[in-house]
């Protein structure tokens, strides 16, 4: 195996799909989210979403907190010090697979 490819298979397979992904991208930069702003920004149907919630709070990369507003049930999302640090590493990891070998941190255009 060449080292691109046993870089490949250390992806972490939990964030490395798309929807998931997409998740941890959209409480990195926002610190937490409601599962309404989650459902919209992702384009995620209710089970969709729970359903990839579910995983990533399994694997300790967010914690999912149900409470009320008013009377309203809200449920908010948030990444875990475990889950920020999976996914710099996953960047960190996937932006050095795409820059090709030996050069500079700046991808050519």
């Amino acid at each position: 195996m060449t080292g691109r490819i046993q870089e490949i298979s250390q992806l972490d397979r939990v964030i490395h799909e798309p929807a998931r992904l997409a998740i941890m991208l959209i409480l990195g930069g926002a610190g937490e989210a409601d599962f309404l702003y989650l459902q919209r920004e992702g384009g995620f149907t209710q089970g969709n979403l729970s359903g990839h919630l579910a995983k990533l709070e399994e694997a300790g990369y967010v914690t999912i907190e149900k409470m009320f507003k008013g009377k309203v049930p809200l449920t908010v999302c948030s990444l875990t010090g475990k889950g920020k640090a999976a996914l710099a590493q996953y960047s960190s990891l996937m932006l050095g697979l795409l820059l090709p070998s030996g050069s500079s941190s700046n991808p050519r255009p």
